[in-house]
């Protein structure tokens, strides 16, 4: 594990040009090359020798000063992740791959429970309101806990939760009650309200401020990767592929094998949770046999703000911040859990081919975080998102009056433009909140709650309209919502320039 993790922690740096220090890398105590502040010039390895009457290079230092010019010109610019940060910034990276699994595979089990408990689209909906509940409320006690004690503990403490959630599963599938798996899920995400609280104003802040975008797009381009993780998992091990006709139903009603058939498809849901839960604990050890870097949440910003938490409401940026991760999270939410619904309903689809098809989303998401990410050294965030959130809106406008293949083509491209989103949205709230950054960055994760707020309403549309396709207005609202806010920051970046020039 030691050997994988250092791989990826070299490969990691040489992608980002960061040169990493040897003692950092390895657990040797002898090793004679360290790397000051100073050290990242040639001028400071430069080794003082007289020989006649000279100042003369040793062999070996120019070798390291080409090397170190060779970076310098890579790094010249704001740097994503420091020297010596490499490794924390890897195994929070990492997490951001973890707790995409479940959040994906909540669109497994809304279909598998709708069969496996019959449950109307309403009822299945509550999936999401409990996974999204847990976020809204834990994630002020995490934020708090957080300035108290410091990222790592929080880190160590939602993983611990989101293990407990996991195993839950296995006394939720014993009982065969829907509630217990509601209540289990409401502990995963509890732990994960934990780790997104702690994640993301921690990738923000290990850097320069001017990058904070980029180094959060970067982290949470490895969340998709978790997401189709998620959706193969529930596709191969939840779904059955066992699909009864209402004859085949009356059948076994009338056999009397009807509830046993129900139960193992609600065991079926076991497994796979019970994996990641283990996981979840073995990362918890990684993470508390890890320094973390102390961060200044006060990093390069142009204006100092008090410790009380009140100052947050005189700060619109910071407001509407919240307000649109609400809309943002509750649209995708929708989008991605009414999507094998719609599939089905429109295109005649299986639960197992829709599923797969719901892996492509994820994949399209995935290449549309590491696209953004590229595409940010060139246009401004919020141009960005605003181009993003109107094509969204109008792909969604689309998928409602055109359902057929075309609409589930259009939805399917709308997660290229989610991609980038969530981290812009975070990475734009938490700006100049000074000592307010972890409780400014625990409303935002609070937000997510839109995900429990919007689901049940439109599963509730769409059987009052008795289409599926309509209730999609839902996140294209959403969608129209983001691009608004994304323009508003474009002006609010403009005018923090400038004042920040007038001061200098």
């Amino acid at each position: 594990m030691f050997a994988f993790e250092t791989y990826f922690i070299r490969q990691l740096a040489l992608e980002l040009s960061v040169q990493v220090p040897e003692a950092a890398m390895t657990d040797n105590t002898n090793t004679t090359t360290e790397l000051s502040k100073d050290s990242m010039t040639p001028e400071s390895i430069r080794t003082q020798t007289i020989h006649g009457g000279s100042e003369e290079l040793r062999a070996s230092d120019r070798s390291f000063i080409a090397k170190d010019e060779a970076i310098a010109g890579h790094t010249i610019s704001a740097r994503l992740i420091p020297a010596g940060a490499v490794r924390p910034f890897a195994l929070v990276a990492s997490l951001f791959f973890l707790w995409g699994i479940p959040n994906s595979m909540n669109d497994v089990l809304i279909r598998q429970f709708m069969k496996s408990f019959s449950l109307t689209r309403f009822e299945a909906g509550l999936v999401q309101s409990a996974f999204y509940l847990g976020y809204f409320i834990l994630a002020l006690p995490a934020g708090l806990m957080m300035r108290r004690y410091g990222y790592k503990r929080g880190l160590i403490t939602g993983l611990c939760l989101f293990a407990t959630g996991c195993f839950l599963f296995l006394p939720a599938a014993i009982s065969g009650t829907y509630a217990f798996f509601l209540g289990a899920l409401f502990v995963v995400a509890s732990g994960l309200a934990f780790l997104e609280t702690a994640s993301n104003p921690f990738v923000a802040q290990l850097g320069p401020e001017a990058t904070s975008e980029r180094r959060l797009n970067l982290a949470q381009a490895f969340n998709p990767l978790g997401c189709i993780t998620g959706v193969l998992l529930g596709t191969i091990f939840i779904f059955s592929g066992v699909e009864l006709s209402p004859a085949e139903v009356a059948a076994k009603q009338a056999d009397h094998t009807y509830a046993s058939y129900l139960h193992m498809e609600t065991l079926r849901v076991v497994t796979p949770y019970l994996v990641i839960g283990g996981i979840a604990l073995v990362w918890a050890l990684l993470i508390g046999a890890t320094t973390f870097p102390k961060l200044d949440a006060n990093n390069e910003s142009c204006e100092s703000t008090s410790g009380d938490w009140r100052s947050l409401l005189h700060k619109p940026h910071f407001l509407w911040g919240v307000f649109a991760q609400f809309i943002q999270c509750g649209s995708q939410v929708c989008m991605w859990s009414y999507f094998i619904q719609y599939s089905k309903e429109y295109v005649n689809l299986s639960d197992k081919k829709a599923g797969l098809l719901l892996t492509c989303i994820l994949i399209i998401f995935g290449i549309g975080r590491f696209v953004s990410t590229g595409l940010m050294q060139r246009f401004s965030a919020s141009s960005l998102m605003t181009c993003y959130g109107l094509t969204n809106a109008g792909l969604l406008l689309f998928a409602m009056f055109f359902s057929t293949w075309a609409g589930v083509i259009a939805i399917l491209l709308t997660s290229f433009f989610l991609s980038v989103m969530f981290p812009t949205i975070f990475a734009f709230g938490i700006k100049d909140l000074g000592p307010n950054t972890n409780i400014g960055g625990s409303f935002i994760v609070m937000a997510i709650v839109g995900g429990a707020v919007f689901t049940p309403i439109m599963g509730w549309l769409a059987e009052a309209l008795h289409s599926t396709a309509l209730a999609f207005v839902i996140p294209m609202l959403g969608m129209a919502g983001v691009a608004a806010y994304a323009a508003y920051m474009g002006r609010y970046e403009k005018r923090r320039a400038a004042e920040c020039a007038a001061q200098a």
